[in-house]
């Protein structure tokens, strides 16, 4: 199993790893049920409820952010994959974080905060470790 494990200095690589697999089951529940979906979004006005076309959009974003951060497990000396690894992170904060304070489709809650602190974690991580894994 060690094999198929990321290569490399340090454990972000296998940090990478871990949250691209988490995703790729996130990405295969958004396809199959709207359950874990309408626990993230759990202030939806009536009117407006979590749909299986959302879903479905929510996991092909899921899946590409997935993609981007598996290559960066693999590959995490590569300044540009690095960095689009690390946007991921921002577009995810970015968007769960505008979800909880601008739109107010979800509450303040494991389902909402897991995400924000794994995008917040990386976010300060990859910044932080930027000079040790990007090489000129």
């Amino acid at each position: 199993m060690a094999n198929f494990l990321p290569q490399g200095d340090g454990n972000l690589p296998i940090w990478q790893a871990i949250i691209a697999t988490t995703a790729l089951f996130n990405t295969v529940q958004n396809f199959l049920t709207l359950q874990l979906t309408k626990r993230l979004y759990d202030n939806v006005p009536k009117e407006q409820p979590v749909t299986p076309l959302q879903a479905r959009t929510f996991g092909i974003w899921t899946l590409t952010a997935s993609v981007v951060r598996l290559y960066a497990a693999y590959n995490i000396h590569n300044k540009a994959i690095y960095d689009m690894a690390l946007l991921t992170y921002l577009f995810a904060f970015a968007h769960f974080s505008s979800e909880i304070l601008i739109f107010r489709t979800s509450r303040i809650g494991i389902p909402v905060l897991s995400p924000v602190i794994v995008a917040t974690t990386s976010l300060v991580w990859m910044i932080a470790q930027y000079d040790f894994y990007v090489k000129p």
